[in-house]
């Protein structure tokens, strides 16, 4: 059996409707696979989310009840779900947090609506869906067209097919705490 180099970590994701599929999923059971523990939390808990493509996931726990304080770091997928997110304080509050700690912030394709409206992004070098390339530059960071880009406690990769990258990225900075 295989090391689990991130045993005794715990890592928080968000969930909403019409999430990416494998921007979620992929980095759970990879996290999971690497021994960390993950809570997926959606506004309500226990409730089923249906992600862009049809797939459902059930959120272990509620926005609300969540503190940056009981993890090593937050891994945000796309889809249209940051969004809507996006305009819950509590949301932002958490990347806040989890930013001013120094722990990991993890945003893929559209995930980056996030840490924008959190105000986290602000001279640090990111990339994200071409889509939200002028939000991340109004937002203050700066801009770079990348699988991914590591500045720091922030990862942040482009679309799905950047997954395994954006995935090296979390297990670099992971490692690092």
């Amino acid at each position: 059996m295989a090391a689990e180099p991130l045993q005794g970590q715990h890592y928080l994701m968000f969930v909403g409707d019409v999430y990416e599929d494998l921007e979620l999923w992929y980095p759970r059971l990879r996290l999971l696979e690497a021994g960390a523990g993950v809570t997926v939390a959606g506004p309500r808990a226990e409730t089923t989310y249906a992600g862009k493509h049809g797939y459902p996931c059930v959120s272990d726990a509620a926005i609300d009840l969540m503190e940056a304080t009981d993890f090593d770091g937050v891994v945000v997928p796309g889809g249209f779900m940051p969004d809507k997110l996006r305009r819950d304080a509590k949301v932002l509050q958490l990347v806040r947090d989890f930013s001013e700690s120094g722990k990991l912030v993890a945003a893929i394709c559209h995930g980056g609506w996030i840490p924008i409206s959190a105000g986290v992004y602000q001279g640090v070098r990111v990339t994200g869906s071409p889509g939200i390339k002028d939000d991340l530059v109004n937002a203050g960071a700066i801009w770079e067209d990348a699988p991914v880009v590591i500045d720091r406690h922030f990862v942040s990769s482009r679309k799905p097919d950047d997954l395994p990258d954006f995935m090296q990225g979390i297990f670099q900075v992971a490692g690092a705490n």
